[in-house]
Formats: structure tokens, C-alpha cells, sequence
């Protein structure tokens, strides 16, 4: 059964369920919930887009988590156990962590969906060394014979809306209407 944002609200007292913020509050669903009844939770802008974007995640926000942890709510158990365990490597985030105890079923769901370190994150960036994030629209900056095609894709020809792949070296895109893969060293992001 899915909670209301207004049941939520009534039950985190209108604030954020991690960090106790009162503005931008929007439900957010814990993933890799396999499905556990009542995996929505009630968060800031902030903690939301940390938590869609590890690798931007600012460490100093996440010191929160030293009252929330004990919150009675297995959903926030959980989203409190990845958090910190995405930030073991600080001192603070790894002594909370020790403290912290899961049930083994909720242990089960909180390792479900850990949170990849900075380095398990694959980041395409384009030939200026910008970030690219699937949907963003580039330019090729040279022009490409396309493999196993007589098309070739012009310099300054603009991709909208690419694909990012497994490769980090590697976008798909649309050319003529035909989709190809694209080298990231041959395009610049888009404005």
C-alpha cells in the first residue's frame, strides 16, 4: 500500500525525514526495496539530488544522519546505513556506521541498493573534459566516417538527447536518423 505525501508530512512532522529541512519536500522511494511494504520517504531537494548524483554527494550535509539513523521507520534504517556506508572513508560516517544495526532482512535490502564510491561511477565527459549525462545535447567536432555506413557525420552537426553506455569513452546518439555510437573525445556538450 503506497503512503500519501500527506500522510508522510504528518508523520515526519512537515520536515525532512534525513536532515530535518522544512522546504522542497517531496516523497522519494527507497530503491532495491524487493518490495518492502512502506519504502517511501519524505526528503528535501538536497538530499534528494545527493542521493540521485553520489558523486556529488557533500559529506558535511550528511552528518544529519547521526540523529535520524535511530529513526524508527525501516526506510530511513536503510537509506541512513547506505549513506554512511558510501561515506566510510570519513571518520565521523564510518563510527556511526559501527553503531548502526540492521535486522537481517533489513541489512538484506539496505546492501540491495548500496550506493557506488566516486570510483565505481562510470563518467562520460566530452572533449573539453565537461560531464555528460544521458539527454544532454552535444556537437561533433570532427567530421566521423561511420562504420559499416557511407554516412559520415558532419563537424557541427548537433546530438540530441544522447545515450550514455557501460564504456565511459562512448555515447549513442542520432545522426540522419540513423543511431550510432560516438567517440567522447570527438564531441563538446551543448549549451
Amino acid at each position: 500500500m503506497a503512503v500519501t505525501q500527506e500522510q508522510l508530512a504528518q508523520r515526519s512532522g512537515n520536515r525532512c525525514e534525513l536532515c530535518k529541512a522544512g522546504n522542497g519536500l517531496a516523497v522519494y522511494s527507497v530503491p532495491q526495496s524487493g518490495g518492502y511494504p512502506n519504502a517511501d520517504v519524505l526528503l528535501c531537494q538536497t538530499c534528494r539530488d545527493q542521493l540521485e548524483s553520489p558523486a556529488q554527494m557533500d559529506s558535511g550535509h550528511w552528518q544529519c544522519l547521526s540523529d535520524s539513523m535511530w529513526s524508527s521507520e525501516p526506510a530511513i534504517q536503510v537509506l541512513s546505513w547506505r549513506i554512511l556506508k558510501r561515506l566510510s572513508g570519513e571518520t565521523w560516517a564510518q563510527d556511526l556506521f559501527d553503531m548502526l544495526y540492521l535486522d537481517s532482512e533489513l541489512l538484506a535490502w539496505a546492501e540491495a541498493g548500496v550506493i557506488p564510491d566516486a570510483g565505481e561511477l562510470i563518467i562520460h565527459r566530452d572533449s573539453n573534459g565537461v560531464q555528460l549525462q544521458a539527454g544532454d545535447n552535444v556537437v561533433i567536432v570532427k567530421d566521423l566516417d561511420v562504420k559499416g555506413s557511407s554516412l559520415v557525420a558532419k563537424r557541427g552537426t548537433v546530438v540530441r538527447g544522447i545515450s550514455l553506455t557501460d564504456n565511459p569513452e562512448h555515447i549513442e546518439g542520432r545522426v540522419e536518423g540513423q543511431r550510432i555510437v560516438i567517440l567522447t573525445k570527438f564531441v563538446k556538450k551543448s549549451s
